[in-house]
């Protein structure tokens, strides 16, 4: 598949980069202004070699994601898009949600219809033990009230749009090596899911691509 990365210079976005290179993807990874790729396209290309893939093929491009004009020719000819933007780590920001309506309006002009983000298992709660929602939850929703809030409304946005779209929600992210399973719920969280790794978060952005059941679902995942 010809793949969209957005913000491929962050630690999810690395991790989706280099899988889809070494599946034999090719990948259009779009940085911001300033930012690089943190593995070199010489190194990601012997990924794609030792693999013994024809394809990864990769290319990247600096533009402005909150200006669908400037992304659009960027997303036009691709099979997918995938945003591993995160939120600003402190204060009030809507970087998630502008970030995503601008992406849709670029894909809508495009007709590029299939749309991966990831946004976060804190603000979902269905289906959490009683110690979780009323006393973990409840604290973490009280500290990360800002990204929180940016990654509800960037929920409501994309669920409003008639394009091909999965919401993954992990829980805390670390950088452990991949455990290479996972476990999701599309009906409400994962029971003691607290950490996940970004390789797996990665591997299922990857594989959910052409997994019709997550199609315009959100989807909780956690290890």
């Amino acid at each position: 598949m010809k793949l969209v990365v957005f913000g491929a210079s962050g630690r999810i976005g690395t991790e989706v980069v280099q899988q889809a290179v070494a599946a034999g993807h090719a990948v259009t990874a779009v940085v911001r202004e300033g930012s690089s790729l943190q593995v070199p396209l010489p190194e990601l290309r012997l990924v794609a070699a030792r693999a013994g893939v024809a394809g990864g093929l990769t290319e990247v491009v600096t533009a402005d994601v909150m200006d669908p004009a400037s992304i659009t020719p960027v997303v036009a000819g691709h099979d997918a898009v995938l945003s591993a933007l995160g939120p600003r780590p402190k204060g009030p920001s809507d970087v998630l949600t502008s970030s995503a309506r601008s992406i849709l309006h670029a894909m809508s002009d495009a007709d590029v219809r299939r749309f991966l983000v990831v946004s976060v298992a804190g603000i979902h709660s269905g289906g959490d033990d009683l110690f979780t929602k009323y006393v973990v939850k409840p604290i973490l929703q009280r500290i990360l009230r800002d990204s929180f809030a940016d990654a509800r409304q960037m929920e409501e946005v994309i669920r409003a749009s008639d394009l091909d779209w999965t919401i993954a929600c992990p829980p805390r992210l670390t950088n452990a090596a991949a455990k290479g399973t996972f476990r999701s719920n599309t009906e409400g969280t994962v029971r003691g899911g607290f950490t996940m790794t970004r390789a797996d978060v990665a591997t299922y952005l990857l594989n959910a691509i052409d997994d019709a059941a997550v199609v315009r679902k959100t989807v909780v995942i956690s290890n």
